[in-house]
């Protein structure tokens, strides 16, 4: 069971998930090419102070995140600004959502992070986000 587990994940959750965040695997690549070098510089933009109320907790606890968003197109910083309120809208509305339960589970900033960049790269048209940063992350 664990083998087919690994298989299923490595195979065809992984490969699909990729797939439809933009992301190219380097292991599907042959083993006698040569990665090509990773000239492309990132830029990045920061979102401070996202807070929202933690669902199901009747406004009593809240979640403060700040966080840098990373792409490696000529024109992202441009592309962000131009877009930052709804981003911003994106993100608060994804994170108001979660639970406390959800919030502490293992991988919870794993799973917000995927979140974050599939919501924000619908919103920009295309693949220009490829990471995220949770630079703050903290519930009260």
């Amino acid at each position: 069971m664990p083998v087919l587990a690994y298989a299923m994940t490595a195979f065809v959750l992984l490969p699909r998930l990729e797939s439809k965040l933009g992301i190219v695997s380097t292991v599907a690549a042959e083993p006698d090419q040569k990665k090509a070098p990773a000239t492309a510089k990132k830029d990045t933009v920061t979102m401070n102070k996202l807070l929202v109320n933690v669902a199901g907790t009747m406004g009593s606890r809240y979640l403060l995140v700040s966080l840098s968003v990373a792409g490696s197109d000529p024109e992202f910083k441009a592309k962000i600004q131009e877009v930052e309120p709804q981003l911003r809208d994106s993100a608060c509305s994804a994170l108001a959502t979660k639970t406390l339960a959800d919030l502490e589970k293992p991988g919870a900033r794993n799973l917000i992070r995927s979140e974050l960049i599939s919501g924000f790269n619908s919103i920009l048209g295309g693949a220009v986000v490829q990471e995220i940063y949770l630079t703050e992350f903290a519930i009260q």
